[in-house]
């Protein structure tokens, strides 16, 4: 009988959806041995009566939490707040809480997190964003991971990283060989890779993607300069001024991430460099202001809101034999800041 006064409790939300509180608990936390067209019935019963799960008494009673950790390297980067929309929303209708990190890219800072998470006593950890090409960056955390996981808590993590973990794994090389593809048909040779540090494995990956273009195009990848800054907007203004004074005959520059494009885009305007007539400009995400920019960003376009929704997924099911891999593509999105190479190359050549 549904209680009178107060809030409703999971034996009201139970009786409502015609299941036993046993089966209503273990839909509203996400475990097995509920269908799934039943754990949508008491999830949107639970919804519809205004159920709020008491998550103390929870975690007595079940001995588990139901707050799960997120590790982002950047909150402020568009392309983690998109990843952390998707485990969010994932998390809502599982009835559980997101605890959210923030790294900074800072292997050291990485490793307090995941040690905090831990010690909060979280039933899972997602950790996005890039792992580090040195293996030995990772091994400290790989080792706190490993000891959670075999005290039974469970992680996933989205991107290339050195840690035994479910993982999804965007495809950065054939997302970048895409883009680098539709800058060279439209004329160019003269390119730059605006790029994080090289470090981190998204870098690493995108990058190789962009050298094995050029390379199928007959051209010396080893002639195109790469610009390291921080993988953020300022990141981007800084490698803008840089390619410009550096390399001035420079016609389309290849950003590796979009705050990354967005920064240089940002500083071409200040210096009255005209995209894409004078400088063609791509980046890689997809974010959501992408389109709505002024020229609208050429990118590649991952599906963030999704790869954070599977990554949470993968870290509520049961743990399999071995590692499972999620890979998700990347498709070319063509928009106006990318033109034919302009009548400055045709000068430039001249000598006018």
């Amino acid at each position: 009988m549904r209680s009178t006064g107060g809030s409703p409790r999971l034996a009201d939300v139970a009786e409502a959806a015609g299941v036993s509180i046993a089966t209503a608990s273990r839909a509203m936390a996400g475990t097995n041995g509920v269908s799934a067209a039943v754990a949508d019935r008491v999830r949107e019963t639970a919804q519809r009566l205004g159920y709020v799960a008491n998550i103390h008494a929870r975690s007595l009673a079940g001995g588990s939490s139901t707050t799960v950790g997120l590790v982002v390297h950047e909150i402020g980067d568009p392309y983690f707040s998109e990843i952390a929309s998707g485990v969010l929303d994932l998390a809502r209708q599982r009835g559980l809480t997101v605890q959210i990190c923030h790294t900074g890219r800072d292997p050291e800072v990485e490793l307090t997190q995941i040690r905090t998470l831990v010690a909060h006593r979280v039933s899972a950890i997602v950790v996005a964003g890039s792992g580090f090409v040195d293996p030995a960056l990772e091994r400290t955390a790989r080792g706190e991971l490993e000891q959670f996981t075999a005290a039974g808590g469970r992680v996933t993590v989205i991107g290339r990283h050195h840690l035994r973990a479910d993982a999804v794994l965007p495809d950065n090389l054939e997302g970048a060989r895409e883009v680098t593809r539709h800058v060279l048909g439209l004329g160019h040779s003269a390119l730059a890779v605006a790029a994080g540090s090289r470090t981190l494995t998204t870098v690493a990956d995108r990058l190789a993607g962009v050298h094995a273009a050029l390379a199928e195009a007959g051209l010396d990848p080893a002639a195109v300069p790469v610009v390291e800054a921080p993988f953020t907007r300022d990141g981007g203004r800084q490698c803008a001024t840089r390619i410009l004074a550096e390399h001035p005959a420079t016609t389309a520059i290849l950003a590796l991430n979009d705050d990354m494009a967005i920064g240089c885009l940002t500083q071409l305007r200040r210096d009255g460099v005209a995209v894409p007539d004078r400088v063609s400009v791509t980046g890689f995400d997809d974010v959501a202001v992408a389109g709505d920019l002024a020229p609208g960003l050429t990118t590649v376009r991952l599906p963030m809101a999704e790869m954070g929704r599977r990554a949470l997924e993968l870290a509520l099911r049961e743990p399999g034999k071995r590692p499972r891999r999620a890979t998700v593509g990347a498709d070319l999105v063509v928009r106006d800041s990318t033109g034919p190479v302009g009548a400055f190359v045709v000068d430039a050549a001249s000598g006018a």
